[in-house]
């Protein structure tokens, strides 16, 4: 991950970011609410993400940037990018374009829902 960033001072002040300086970015699908994935973002991701219009994500597994579509064709175009009240998680509308999960699904959350009560 970038140790120098170039994002906003006054954005990166709000972020609370976990131990490994990460913070959750949940993607959303801009006109139906359709919650599409959840990824993770550092200051570079976030700037990236903010400035060229592509969700750049952190892959944890293998410890490098990504933009959502480069490989897969399956872009997420930002729309709009907003922080919770607690400052540590994103929300990021995007226009999306294909599957959002790696398994080929349009969104990440078409499992079953869990059995209540």
């Amino acid at each position: 991950m970038s140790a120098a960033t170039p994002l906003d001072p006054a954005v990166a002040a709000r972020l609370k970011r976990d131990r490994d300086g990460l913070v959750p970015a949940i993607a959303q699908q801009y006109d139906t609410g359709e919650v599409l994935m959840l990824g993770w973002m550092d200051d570079e991701a976030l700037h990236r993400t903010l400035t060229t219009g592509r969700c750049t994500y952190w892959s944890r597994s293998r410890q490098e940037y990504w933009v959502k579509g480069d490989t897969s064709g399956h872009a997420q175009h930002v729309k709009s990018v907003a922080l919770d009240c607690d400052g540590d998680t994103l929300l990021v509308k995007v226009d999306q374009v294909g599957a959002a999960c790696h398994t080929g699904d349009r969104t990440c959350f078409d499992a079953a829902p869990l059995p209540l009560g």
